[in-house]
């Protein structure tokens, strides 16, 4: 439902040229980042994935693979946890998806950006 309205909004918003227009097109933009630390292969990773599937258009997922030379930091602090999420830059969880928890802090994230707008 709040898709839709984003949409039609947005595509009134296209034909205005008043700052609301503007606003509501940064608004979109303004997902959570969900980072995924993981490595390959990952079975755990792809399933957290797929747990994850249906809130995809709510945040933007960045993997982050820890076997890469230029993220040995994160090697050293998550080689025996992946799959580990931080949203928004903050720890979330690891091993698993909690999917309350993230839904917990997805949501507190998408009232505080609503009350920044």
């Amino acid at each position: 439902m709040v898709l839709c309205f984003l949409s039609r909004t947005l595509q009134l918003a296209r034909h205005s040229s008043r700052p609301l227009g503007r606003q509501l097109c940064s608004a979109s933009t303004n997902k959570p980042v969900l980072t995924l630390f993981t490595k390959k292969p990952c079975p755990l990773c792809d399933e957290a994935k797929e747990v994850l599937e249906p809130y995809k258009r709510r945040f933007i997922l960045q993997e982050v693979d820890i076997t890469l030379p230029e993220n040995s930091a994160w090697y050293e602090k998550y080689k025996y946890d992946i799959p580990v999420f931080h949203l928004n830059g903050k720890f979330l969880m690891k091993h698993q998806v909690d999917i309350q928890k993230f839904e917990d802090q997805l949501l507190k994230l998408e009232l505080q950006n609503d009350g920044n707008q």
